[in-house]
């Protein structure tokens, strides 16, 4: 079955064909070192982990690039807030970020330490906005040539007025256009068209103390300042992946003016088609409501873990409903997901593991599966199959080999998981309360399940016999 994705620039589900038969180019919209990471953003990147996953699940070759934007407004405002070097602040949640990237188990592209990345600069899958000024640089300067950008007393704009598509992702009415309207912020009215910054001239913040301190800044040839927030991505990801590339992904609210703002920008300077496939994750809300520091229901994964929740359990919760749909998030979803996941866990403890090349998993369970996961990521229907597939009566060894398959998607961390071990004397007890059990004396047999339950062993009497597993505590 061919992979379905759902393209928002036709705003319809496609069959996926990318650019090279077997290599898929991808680039996703990576955070703004400045905070710690909300959950809301998390649902974003797990989704777009689940895409990649899909990927190459269908034996795709998967380039993934994702920037670390490390110089906005946001970054330069903390950073005059708190008196200190802005890369103070973009380098503690940097690593924040990534710590918490393992704790959802999302597939990093390089295996060598972050250290070592961050010393040499080695990588270019997760490239740093200020490590990529010179493609910016260029970048503005062929806008600048073609007549589509120009000089602002404050800065360089794009002329929106110039590109005559611009609105064809997030479909707004030319109508909103306000001509000669700039806009010097990365974040601005998501109902307005305006010019926006490429570059920006150097301004002096005034901290919250009063303190005034001088922004970053970079030589160009049309004057000294620094990017704006929308360059960064058009230039980082056709520094990658080239001027055409198969896939682009963010969280819905990046449709406008972000998204909409690279595409004009990209085209007007190469005249080529910068993405074949929009894929962009729905909101996560909280509670019922929007995430807002008013309502305090910002949460990251700190807050989490505070709570004793695993934050595998957050990426189980994630998983239950479609990256299109909004999800809402409640601490009683949460303890639902994780208790999911244990009952999945003891499941998966008590099978027989897999044995090298000895059984095949249950092919039929698999082919639904992967129908799923096809179908746009439906990845409700795949969680769906996967808990058939657990429930049914084949044998443990060849569940055990299906399951390890599913979670090349899922990405529950799944094979971490090793055989459980009965306490010492549950199997002789076992085996006595079978042999009760056929005899016909429920009431003795139902006596040992709750000496069996106190050792914390869980029996299932089945057709083919007693079903055991260890309580994981």
């Amino acid at each position: 079955m061919a992979i379905k994705l759902y393209n928002f620039l036709p705003k319809k589900v496609e069959e996926f064909n990318p650019i090279n038969a077997k290599s898929v180019g991808m680039y996703t919209c990576g955070p703004t070192v400045y905070d710690y990471v909300h959950i809301g953003n998390w649902r974003t990147f797990v989704f777009e982990d689940v895409l990649k996953r899909v990927l190459r699940f269908n034996d795709f070759d998967v380039t993934h690039v994702m920037n670390i934007t490390d110089i906005d407004d946001k970054i330069i405002k903390k950073a005059a807030d708190e008196g200190v070097d802005y890369k103070k602040i973009t380098e503690k949640f940097e690593e924040a970020f990534f710590d918490d990237f393992e704790k959802l188990n999302i597939e990093s592209e390089e295996d060598a330490p972050r250290e070592v990345r961050r010393e040499t600069n080695m990588f270019e899958q997760y490239p740093r906005a200020t490590e990529s000024i010179d493609a910016m640089i260029v970048l503005i300067q062929k806008l600048l040539e073609k007549g589509v950008a120009y000089k602002g007393d404050d800065g360089i704009y794009f002329s929106v007025e110039k590109f005559p598509n611009y609105g064809k992702l997030s479909g707004l009415s030319k109508g909103n256009l306000k001509k000669g309207a700039r806009v010097n912020a990365d974040l601005y009215d998501k109902e307005s068209w305006a010019d926006f910054a490429l570059w920006k001239f150097p301004s002096s913040p005034k901290a919250s103390g009063g303190q005034v301190k001088k922004e970053p800044s970079w030589p160009a040839p049309f004057g000294e300042g620094r990017p704006g927030w929308h360059i960064e991505c058009s230039a980082m990801s056709m520094k990658a992946l080239g001027e055409t590339f198969d896939i682009h992904a963010g969280g819905v609210d990046l449709l406008f003016p972000h998204h909409e703002n690279e595409i004009a920008q990209s085209e007007a300077a190469t005249g080529k088609k910068f993405v074949n496939y929009w894929m962009e994750g729905e909101h996560l809300l909280v509670e019922g409501e929007k995430m807002s520091k008013s309502l305090n229901n910002i949460y990251t994964l700190a807050d989490i873990s505070e709570k004793g929740f695993d934050t595998l359990a957050l990426r189980y919760l994630f998983l239950t409903a479609h990256y299109r749909s909004k999800l809402n998030f409640t601490w009683e979803s949460l303890q639902g997901a994780g208790n999911a996941l244990n009952n999945l866990r003891e499941e998966v403890a008590s099978w027989n593991e897999v044995e090298k090349e000895a059984w095949e998993g249950l092919p039929d369970f698999e082919k639904d599966f992967k129908n799923a996961i096809n179908n746009d990521l439906d990845m409700p229907r795949a969680v769906a199959v996967m808990w058939d597939m657990v429930k049914s009566d084949n044998p443990t060894v060849r569940k055990h080999e299906s399951i390890l398959v599913m979670d090349k998607v899922l990405g529950l961390g799944l094979e971490r998981i090793k055989k459980a071990e009965l306490p010492e004397g549950a199997k002789e007890l076992i085996e006595k309360r079978e042999a009760v059990r056929k005899t016909g004396d429920f009431e003795e047999s139902d006596n040992m399940r709750g000496e069996l339950a106190k050792m914390g062993v869980e029996v299932e009497d089945t057709p083919q016999g007693p079903k055991w597993k260890v309580k994981q505590r």
